[in-house]
Formats: C-alpha cells, structure tokens, sequence
C-alpha cells in the first residue's frame, strides 16, 4: 500500500508522537510518505529559531530538498526510541526503496487564520490553505510513484479538512487521539469543525475506548485501535542504575515521569501528598509549564524537581521509584486521552496510583484509582505494601499486550474491510 500520513507533529520534533510511532510500523510493509506540517506565515515571519522550523523555512526559500528519504541515524535513533525495528528498504542506495519512507517538508506557506472569528469564514480561507497543501503532497505522491494512497490524518482538523476531497485518496482515515476542542487555541473553530470531519471521513479510529464513542456519535465506521508502548524501553530484564538524582533522597520515593503541565495535571494533589507525607519524597521528572514553576510547589522541601529528561533515561527514574502516580485533572482536555505512562510503569513492575477517569478502567485491575484528591495518600500506602511476585508478572503481562505493532494490525484489519486488492 502507500499510504500519507499528516498530523500536528513533524517527523523533526523531539518529543515522542503516536503519530510517528505509527509510521514506522507501517513502513516496516508499505511505502510511506510523512507530510510534516505545513508552515503559516505568521512562522515564516517570526523568529522561531527551532532547528526543524528553520530547516523547514529554508527549503521554503529554496535552500533544501523538499522531499526525503528517512534513513541513517535519524532513523535508527528513531526506531530505539520506540522499539519498532527498521523499515526495511530505507538504508538502501535507492534514493526511493519500497517498502520505505520519506519525509515532506511542504514548500508553500498557508496563511496564519486562526485569528478570524467566524468559523464559516475561516473555513472558506482554510479551503485555499488546503488546496495549496493537497498541491505539495500529490507533486510528492507523483514524484514517488504513490498511486490509490490511504491518507491518515492524525488529529490535524484544520489541514487535513478538505484533503478527501483534494487528493481524493482510496481511503480517508482520521485519527483521534487528543481532544483538541479543550484547549485555548483550537477551542473556536474545532467545535464546529471536528465533528463535521470526523463525520464525513471513510473511517476513524482511535486511541482510547472514549473517544472511540465520541467517534461513532457521528460516524458508524469508528473503530478502536489500542495504544503501542516501547517495551524494549521500559524491560524489567534491563538494568537500570540510579540516576544522581535520587541519590540520598530519604523515604519512600513516588514519582512521576512526563510533561507537568497544567492543563492536565492537578497541583493540589502534588501538594496533598507531600504535606500529609513529609516523610515521603516525591520526585517529578519532566519539562513544567510555567504556572507550574511559578507555583508554591517549589516551597515544598520534599518535591524534587529533575528538569527534562531524554525518554532513553525514563526507564532508570521509574525502576526506582516506590510507586508511580499520575495526579492528573479531570477536564474536557483530559478525560479520553489514553495514559501511555501508566503502560510504562507497570511494565516496570511498579506499583500504580492514578486519577479515575473513563479511559482509566481499562487500567482499574492493575492500578489503585483515586475519585478525589485527598484520596491519593491512602492509596499510596496501600501501594507502598510491597504485592507478590504473580500481581507484579500480571502487571507487565497486561501493559506488554499494548504494542504498535498489535495497534497497527487492528489498523489493517479494519483496511481490509474498505480496501480489496
């Protein structure tokens, strides 16, 4: 098959993506062509000075080859980030081997109209920014060959709008797997406008139980896909020395790994545990937006704060901590989002404390959940109690069933279904 992947995140960015995750399973079989973002000109004009979007502002300004092989370290850095091997065909001499993939930077800028409140408006100056985006990628798809692509959308609502229609793929697929209609930015016109897309796409999928219900309210042909976790990352067979960090750290240690950002974790609940629990120390790993480090969190002489860190060093936190929380809030924003993290921690072995929400039951035999803040300390001792050695081989045995290469098959399966050879 060749399939086009779009989406929010650019294959560049460091932070780790579902979408790219995907991506690399199904190059390991298909060819792929990752479409990185396209650049608005309020970007073009700024002074963002990001590697990815200068390199991406030069091939604007012709300074760079718009379409690329994805091979070499990158790759391989890539694929030891997730645990998902290789495509094959990509370190061959081919400047286009099959199966493989290859990465566009889109050359034509689209305007920046977030701003305009009207939605009927916006979308009619968003129709031109599509058409200007649909040209870039099929130039791409002629350059490689692509014919009858599936086009997997991942979450991108504004400029993946009209690509059915533009590009007129075999197969539309739009992916869920954040609420974007919870936050600031995209509050305005995703409103209106998820709902219509997710409607008149062939398919949509989805990460989380909860947002595959969403899904059908509006279109019949939703599906559940799961969620993939890098289990060569997180492997209890793996040793994994203490990091500086926790070093002379008193007490039990109960920690937390990921972004700490508020809009999805609740402070007051940090703040319950180490007050109730002087004698506990708690050790959050992970970049902090900034009401976060402007927050009296900091005062708190038992929370430690490590800053951010590379995945590749996550593991080490996690195998040495007593037990793992996600104090997160309950929100538009929130309530659906699938916790890769708690994945993460029980495949370590680790005992698991987390806030209830409805994707949480998927977890609920496996994890201690909390209905209100003050319930967290309790829970905590509980799982202080050290549990037997079967509970801990359940544990792992659940979160090892989530893999992206499991996700992606039930990817394909559902394919099948619309796409006859």
């Amino acid at each position: 098959m060749d399939i086009v992947i779009v989406g929010l995140q650019p294959w560049y960015y460091e932070i780790g993506s579902n979408c790219r995750n995907i991506a690399l399973q199904l190059a390991r079989h298909h060819r792929v062509l990752y479409v990185n973002l396209p650049v608005n000109r309020k970007t073009y004009l700024s002074k963002d000075q990001s590697p990815g979007i200068q390199e991406h502002v030069a091939v604007i300004k012709g300074k760079g080859e718009t379409l690329r092989p994805i091979s070499g370290p990158a790759l391989a850095a890539r694929s030891a980030e997730t645990g998902i091997p290789t495509p094959s065909g990509t370190s061959s001499g081919n400047p286009f081997p099959a199966p493989g993939m290859w990465e566009l930077y889109p050359p034509t800028i689209v305007e920046s109209i977030n701003a305009i409140p009207i939605t009927p408006i916006f979308s009619a100056i968003n129709y031109f920014n599509n058409k200007r985006f649909a040209r870039d990628i099929r130039k791409a798809c002629d350059t490689l060959g692509f014919k009858n692509i599936i086009l997997f959308n991942d979450n991108d609502i504004y400029n993946g709008y009209f690509l059915k229609e533009l590009l007129k793929p075999a197969l539309y697929i739009y992916y869920m797997r954040d609420f974007l209609q919870g936050f600031g930015y995209w509050k305005r016109h995703t409103t209106v406008l998820e709902p219509k897309l997710i409607a008149k796409a062939d398919v949509a999928v989805a990460n989380s139980l909860f947002y595959t219900d969403y899904c059908k309210e509006r279109n019949p042909q939703s599906f559940y896909i799961g969620q993939g976790c890098n289990f060569d990352l997180f492997n209890t067979e793996t040793q994994q020395p203490k990091p500086a960090e926790l070093e002379g750290l008193k007490g039990p240690i109960i920690g937390y790994v990921g972004a700490i950002d508020s809009t999805r974790l609740d402070p007051q609940i940090i703040k319950i545990i180490a007050t109730q629990h002087p004698d506990w120390t708690i050790v959050m790993v992970g970049p902090e937006d900034a009401p976060f480090q402007a927050s009296d969190l900091h005062q708190l002489p038992n929370i430690h704060w490590t800053g951010r860190k590379p995945m590749t060093s996550l593991p080490a936190f996690v195998a040495h901590f007593d037990v793992c929380i996600n104090p997160q809030l309950v929100n538009i924003a929130t309530k659906g989002n699938y916790p890769l993290k708690i994945d993460e921690y029980l495949a370590m072995g680790k005992p698991v404390v987390a806030t209830r929400t409805p994707t949480m039951k998927l977890f609920e035999d496996h994890t201690w959940l909390a209905d209100k803040p003050e319930e967290y300390p309790a829970l905590i001792e509980k799982a202080l109690t050290p549990p037997s050695p079967e509970t801990i081989e359940a544990h792992i045995r659940f979160a090892r069933n989530h893999t992206w290469e499991n996700c992606v098959n039930e990817l394909y399966t559902i394919i099948g279904k619309f796409i006859h050879e």
